[in-house]
């Protein structure tokens, strides 16, 4: 015992310590009870939160939160309640995990909030609930347990704290579909100590920086989604990550990286890298992504041929590479059985058939097949994909007529044909498609009569687009709201319609209505101002026979409407657009009086166009106010006057300027330098008193010029020493003025746009217009006056192929600059009417890409050089009215020029001409004057298209950008 009895004061000293440590331990943390009154109180901060759209959630989600037991029992059990667990410890009980998503909770949570005191809180998901703008507070830094926190959908915005940084136990963080930013903390800061995530989603939270290059050395990560989080820079190996199974980092378009080779045992499912900046090939070793489901790569910059291993990823259920620069032929994926959705849309393959492959993949929903240079029929066999929802065959060279068989698709919802060379009739079967939401055909060569009754049967029908076919819609009057389906998008432009269709009255949601070119004549109607006031963005009532607007309106009705086309019609007075208008065309109408002040109220207005009018007055100096908006400004052929001094006195964002066929007079406002986008200014045929403008050399992007039929007068050398003058100029047009004085020989060395021959493909020159709204896209193209051997020829659209000189009848003395040779892209060359003197010098033969050349009227010497025969692109010679001798060359295109092209030369002899040469031996060209071997160009690499000559060659180019268009090109997306 006397041991024991020695021991007994240390037993008692152990177990005071152990009774204080335990009193000490509970004292320092929250219990049971104290955890259920902080959900308590949370609850009641947001149900006393006033709001009646908010309150009919309120029993649901927390019927169960309340006290056990009888009315004097306060106490809770809340490890019960809805949402709500506890952990399983025996001796102690702590709120763990809190799950309140989906519950339609509103209100707001602020930083005095009790759930940042349950401090064993594991586990936090309010996801899919609208807490009305809340910041996440601070306060969530005392929450040192949390594992998981989901806060996606849930209304959150503004700044997100850089104490969640400090949440290091956090395996998934979820933050994502909310209007939050993270610049300060950036990304780097926030995740850096957050080493054990496995899952992180920030899709739709503003990042605007680059993806840390750490996060490729956080091996647990299994899941990362940073959708449209404006991304930029290198993306790093983030790929080869171990145990990564999805990856989305679409729509971040500045986003750049490529494809790793990929190991076989990687674990990737999903990997969506859609509309980002990701270039290269895609490799062959894509095949060892054995468990890949989704692959998305469409809208990056990818190219080369798509790999044949492709074939190998039999899991895939979607395959999206879209909108890229493969090349080549697709190869064969009839292997990938399970394959839902295929996107194959807008790449550079080559011209092909369907593959028959396609018919094999009978699970296929969605088929994207846009823009693939596809030609020949549809294949019968894609009716056997009875499974198809989603088909866009459009933008390819597709003939014949649509298989009957296709009208058993009766799942459909989309179906695209829009632009092919599809014939024969529109069929009433199409009225099978009754689940049809989409239906677009414009813009081929179908025919016959179309009973619109037939189409509007289909009564989930949204987006129907029929125009630019050769096709008479029938319509009727007897119509019902009942009976119709809601159109959002309607397009019947060029139907032969010859009045509004009735059914229109019943419309009212509305977004894009296209009715031009058509027949329709008179008034618009008065009911048309009652339809879709709430969401029409887009009306074109362009080239029909519209007098005006019945019981017109002081203010076009529609709240929210960016596009209003009215132009070639008779309309007499200006109708009055809302503010959000971003386009407004009324060109070639019968307007008088002038420019009405409200034009420069129309703070968000992109393109101006009153052309072709009867408007008169001056320019308003309010212009001035459109300077942070107005793209296109289009007043040609009016009868405006006066100068135009204060319409350009403050930066501006214009691109094409057209003021010609006026009255303008006075000097150019040098405050046109401030309009540093302008790409196009034509000024011709009014009477500007002025020297040549060569203050517009700095302008860096300026590549068309018209200074055309005006009192220019003086040098046009005052700029010869300045290195970038006219950078970019491709078009310019002097003609008709009173310029004079010699051309310096430096004066086009710094014309560097026309030195090169253009060997890509040509575009229309137009402005990019964005809609505020986005939901649609507007093209505006710039038209043009070029004059050739005297007919005046209008250009509704300028290629970027086309490159001219144009300096006719004006003064200019002198010999013909020499460094005229630099200007290898050259097409058309115009000196006539001049007093021109010296030689033709034979480096004109270096403007291999000539088309056109006229030194007519001049007072040139001596003989036309045999070097002008290599011209084999020469269209149009003329050198009339000189005092040229000798021999005229023979040859090639020089076979085919009339007498008219020598006459008033006397001098001159041989074919065509009827005077011989006396020697009988044609002149050939010498070989020691041969053009030097480095200044050869191998022209077959020029379109064999240039061959017919300038005026056919831009014939055809204006007729295939302007078959289905008029000045305005509308892309529009329903």
């Amino acid at each position: 015992m006397a041991p024991f009895l020695k021991l007994f004061p240390l037993f008692q000293t152990i177990s005071l310590v152990y009774v204080l440590l335990t009193v000490t331990c509970a004292g320092s943390s929250i219990n049971n009870d104290e955890e259920c009154s902080a959900l308590v109180q949370f609850k009641q901060s947001i149900i006393h939160q006033d709001d009646a759209i908010c309150t009919t959630s309120w029993f649901q989600t927390f019927h169960t939160w309340k006290p056990t037991g009888n009315a004097s029992d306060t106490s809770f059990d809340c490890c019960s309640w809805y949402g709500v667990e506890c952990s399983n410890d025996d001796t102690y009980s702590h709120v763990i995990s809190v799950d309140l998503s989906e519950n339609f909770l509103c209100g707001h949570i602020n930083s005095s909030s009790t759930l940042f005191s349950l401090l064993h809180l594991q586990s936090l998901n309010l996801a899919m609930n609208n807490f009305r703008g809340s910041q996440i507070p601070s306060e969530i830094a005392h929450l040192k347990q949390l594992r998981s926190l989901n806060l996606s959908y849930s209304g959150f915005r503004g700044q997100i704290p850089i104490e969640i940084s400090q949440l290091i136990q956090l395996y998934s963080l979820d933050l994502s579909m909310n209007p939050l930013k993270l610049h300060s903390p950036s990304l780097h800061n926030l995740v850096q100590n957050l080493t054990l995530l496995e899952k992180l989603d920030l899709s739709e939270v503003d990042i605007s920086s680059s993806v840390p290059h750490f996060l490729a050395n956080f091996s647990s990560l299994r899941s990362i989604r940073l959708h449209n989080c404006s991304l930029r820079n290198e993306f790093p190996a983030i790929l080869e990550l171990p145990k990564l199974k999805f990856l989305s980092v679409a729509y971040n378009t500045n986003l750049t990286g490529s494809l790793p080779e990929f190991r076989n045992n990687s674990l990737l499912e999903h990997v969506d890298l859609g509309y980002t900046s990701f270039f290269g090939i895609v490799p062959e070793s894509i095949s060892n992504l054995n468990h890949l489901g989704v692959l998305r790569l469409s809208g990056c910059g990818f190219s080369g041929q798509i790999p044949s291993s492709l074939s190998n990823l039999t899991q895939l259920t979607g395959l999206g590479l879209a909108n890229n620069k493969f090349t080549g032929f697709v190869p064969p994926l009839v292997s990938l059985l399970k394959l839902n959705v295929l996107e194959l849309s807008g790449n550079r393959f080559e011209k092909e058939r369907f593959p028959n492959w396609l018919g094999k993949l009978t699970k296929l929903n969605e088929l994207y097949a846009h823009d693939m240079n596809i030609n020949g029929e549809i294949p019968p066999f894609l009716a056997n994909l009875t499974k198809l929802c989603v088909v866009l065959m459009g933008n390819n060279l597709l003939t014949g007529h649509i298989p009957s068989s296709y009208f058993n698709l009766t799942q459909l919802r989309k179906l695209s044909l829009e632009e092919n060379q599809l014939q024969g009739t529109v069929s009433s079967s199409f009225s099978n498609f009754k689940s049809l939401q989409d239906l677009r055909l414009q813009s081929n060569d179908l025919n016959g009569r179309v009973d619109l009754d037939m189409l509007l049967e289909l009564k989930k029908l949204q987006v129907f687009a029929l125009g630019y076919n050769r096709i008479l819609l029938v319509t009727t009057d007897n119509y019902t709201n009942n009976t119709l389906p809601e159109l959002e998008h309607l397009d019947l432009t060029s139907c032969n319609l010859k009045k509004f269709p009735a059914f229109l009255q019943f419309q009212d949601k509305m977004t894009h209505l296209l009715l031009g070119d058509n027949k329709m004549y008179g008034l618009v109607p008065v009911w048309i101002w009652n339809n879709s006031q709430e969401t029409l963005q887009v009306i074109d009532l362009s080239y029909n026979f519209i007098t005006g607007l019945d019981q017109h309106p002081n203010f076009l009705p529609w709240k929210h409407l960016e596009a209003f086309f009215i132009g070639n019609n008779q309309v007499r007075q200006l109708p009055i657009p809302p503010q959000t208008t971003v386009v407004y065309d009324i060109s070639n109408n019968n307007l008088t009086r002038e420019i009405p002040p409200f034009i420069c109220e129309l703070k968000s207005l992109q393109v101006l166009d009153l052309s072709s009018n009867n408007m008169s007055g001056i320019l308003p100096s309010c212009f001035s106010s459109l300077r942070n908006s107005l793209m296109v400004l289009n007043l040609r052929r009016n009868s405006f006057h006066g100068i135009i001094m204060h319409a350009f006195m403050h930066q501006c964002r214009l691109e094409s300027i057209d003021l010609s066929e006026n009255g303008f007079v006075g000097q150019l406002p040098k405050s046109l330098k401030r309009c540093t986008n302008l790409e196009v200014l034509s000024l011709g045929d009014n009477s500007f008193d002025d020297v040549f403008p060569y203050w517009l050399g700095t302008l860096a992007k300026l590549q068309v010029l018209i200074l055309r039929s005006n009192k220019f007068y003086g040098p046009i050398q005052g700029s010869t020493n300045v290195s970038t003058q006219f950078p970019k100029l491709r078009i310019i047009d002097l003609s008709n003025n009173n310029f004079n004085g010699q051309l310096h020989q430096k004066y086009f060395q710094t014309w560097n746009a026309m030195k090169s021959i253009y060997v890509g493909e040509s575009f229309v020159m137009e402005s990019e217009i964005p809609s505020a709204s986005g939901t649609f896209n507007t093209k505006s193209s710039y038209p043009m006056t070029l004059i050739h051997n005297g007919i005046r020829t209008e250009y509704e659209q300028i290629l970027t192929i086309f490159t001219a000189i144009d300096l006719s009848c004006n003064h200019f003395k002198g010999e013909i600059p020499q460094s005229l040779q630099d200007l290898r892209g050259l097409e058309s060359l115009n000196l006539s009417n001049n007093h021109f003197t010296g030689h033709v010098f034979p480096s004109l033969g270096y403007l291999k890409n000539l088309e056109s050349l006229d030194l007519s009227r001049n007072e040139l010497s001596g003989e036309i050089p045999q070097q002008l025969v290599k011209l084999s692109f020469l269209s149009i010679f003329n050198v009339s009215f000189n005092h040229l001798e000798g021999r005229i060359p023979q040859g090639q295109q020089f076979n085919t020029f009339e007498n008219s092209s020598y006459e008033g030369n006397p001098g001159l002899c041989g074919i065509p001409l009827s005077k011989e040469c006396q020697d009988s031996k044609a002149s050939r060209l010498p070989q020691s004057e041969s053009l030097p071997s480095s200044k050869r160009i191998d022209w077959t690499i020029i379109s064999s298209g240039f061959g017919s000559g300038l005026a056919v060659g831009m014939f055809i180019g204006n007729f295939l950008h302007t078959r289905y268009s008029d000045r305005f090109r509308r892309n529009t997306n329903g």
